[in-house]
């Protein structure tokens, strides 16, 4: 079967309910996936980046004025469809990734963070995690200084072993890109209706139990702060002059 045919039956989640606190003094009362980047949203560019790798479904997790997110999207862009998952109530990011179990018709989903991007080859990713016959693993990216996201520690066999809270990360070192290939299995197994964090909750509770970290050397961008999100234009300039050579 080929890579695109494989793809295309695999459905995308983007996590899309964040409120955007801290970057209210740049963007206004909006949500952080619409924040506009030379004329787009952000969450424009993630799209963009499933559709050329194969992808065709995606649901979007959304929470914070999602009606906005469901208005400025609708149902395609380009070749993919698009659907939502609304939360009643702020659930986190583990939580709303399981209230979107039922729209998310696959044996593995791709998993994004809306407010971050990762220029990762998502189809020879998703072959790595397929040939690792991983049910759980997360992108990394290595950064010069990991103060600000925390750190992620491996074993030479890919496992992930230890997490690293922020206070306690400082240098050069991997961290979670906000991308992560996840079995349907693993989404079950989550307590429904709760908040949750993947990050804080699910992942650590992981460690030891299948849960694998692969290393990329891609660009990353993380648009929470409004010195991050300045420097978006920039980043994807730079990102599409990469992808033209």
């Amino acid at each position: 079967m080929s890579a695109p045919v494989e793809l295309a039956r695999v459905p995308v989640a983007i996590l899309a309910g964040g409120l955007g606190t801290r970057l209210r003094s740049a963007i206004g009362d909006q949500p952080k996936v619409l924040a506009e980047i030379d004329g787009r949203p952000f969450v424009a560019y993630l799209l963009d980046q499933v559709a050329a790798a194969g992808f065709r479904e995606v649901v979007l997790c959304v929470g914070w004025h999602a009606h906005e997110v469901q208005r400025a999207l609708g149902s395609a862009h380009g070749p993919l469809r698009l659907r939502y998952s609304r939360e009643p109530a702020p659930l986190g990011t583990a939580g709303a990734l399981r209230l979107a179990l039922p729209e998310l018709a696959g044996e593995q989903v791709l998993v994004m963070n809306g407010d971050s991007y990762c220029g990762a080859d998502l189809a020879a990713a998703f072959g790595w995690h397929r040939d690792q016959a991983s049910e759980a693993t997360l992108l990394l990216v290595e950064v010069p200084d990991t103060t600000r996201y925390g750190r992620v520690e491996l074993l030479e066999d890919g496992a992930i072993c230890r997490f690293v809270e922020k206070q306690d990360a400082a240098g050069t070192g991997w961290i979670n890109a906000g991308i992560y290939f996840l079995a349907r299995s693993r989404i079950e197994r989550m307590t429904p209706a709760a908040p949750l964090s993947l990050e804080h909750d699910v992942f650590p509770a992981w460690v030891g139990h299948g849960l694998r970290g692969l290393r990329t050397h891609a660009r990353f961008l993380d648009i929470g702060t409004p010195r991050s999100y300045a420097a978006a234009s920039a980043f994807f300039q730079a990102e599409g002059s990469a992808s033209r050579r």
